[in-house]
């Protein structure tokens, strides 16, 4: 889930930095730090605005930097369990499909992918249904919900998230619209047989 947020935190401006234009610095560095990162707040920072130094700088002993308190608002992305994502297929593996949602992965395992049997075509980057020749290749925009998260604080893009989609409403969103016509055609075909009956 996407929110807009603000934090307080500290950049270290290098000696070699401090004869810049000191807003410039103090907002490229608070990019580098930051974005990309994941937070206290077990949160993944997506994009940072309006960057502005709090009172004065500290300088450590030995260190020869200015440590600057800022502020920014910043655009976050937290995962939570049991979330429904919409995502794209990024990656086929012979294990599963791994789903890209917001700046994150997730791992579809095969066993999750439907309720059908799964065969692995790895050549050309599918998992196809046996019974129902269901095909899930990589750029498919799917539906799934969040089963699992362990987070990587050092690098958020190695989490560890796992996704389901056997459950009613989940699924490649093609699948989610054909089920749809074919429910609403035998609506409409057991609507025209009862009037046909009266």
């Amino acid at each position: 889930m996407y929110m807009l947020t603000e934090a307080e935190r500290i950049v270290r401006i290098p000696p070699a930095k401090l004869d810049e234009d000191i807003e410039k610095v103090i907002d490229a560095l608070t990019w580098d730090t930051f974005e990309g990162k994941l937070g206290e707040d077990k949160a993944v920072t997506v994009l940072i605005k309006s960057v502005r130094p709090v009172g004065p700088g500290r300088i450590v002993h030995g260190d020869g930097a200015v440590y600057q308190t800022v502020r920014y608002e910043q655009v976050v992305f937290k995962p939570k369990d049991n979330e429904i994502i919409e995502g794209q297929v990024v990656e086929i593996l012979k294990f599963g499909a791994f789903i890209r949602f917001g700046p994150l992965d997730g791992l579809l395992h095969i066993s999750q992918v439907m309720d059908d049997r799964v065969d692995i075509d790895e050549t050309n980057q599918r998992l196809i249904g046996k019974d129902t020749g269901r095909i899930l290749a990589v750029g498919d925009t799917v539906k799934a919900r969040i089963v699992s998260i362990d987070l990587n604080e050092k690098e958020p893009q190695d989490s560890k998230i796992g996704l389901t989609m056997r459950q009613p409403g989940l699924g490649k969103l093609q699948w989610l619209e054909d089920d749809r016509k074919n429910k609403q055609a035998k609506a409409d075909a057991k609507e025209a047989n009862a009037k046909g009956d009266a």
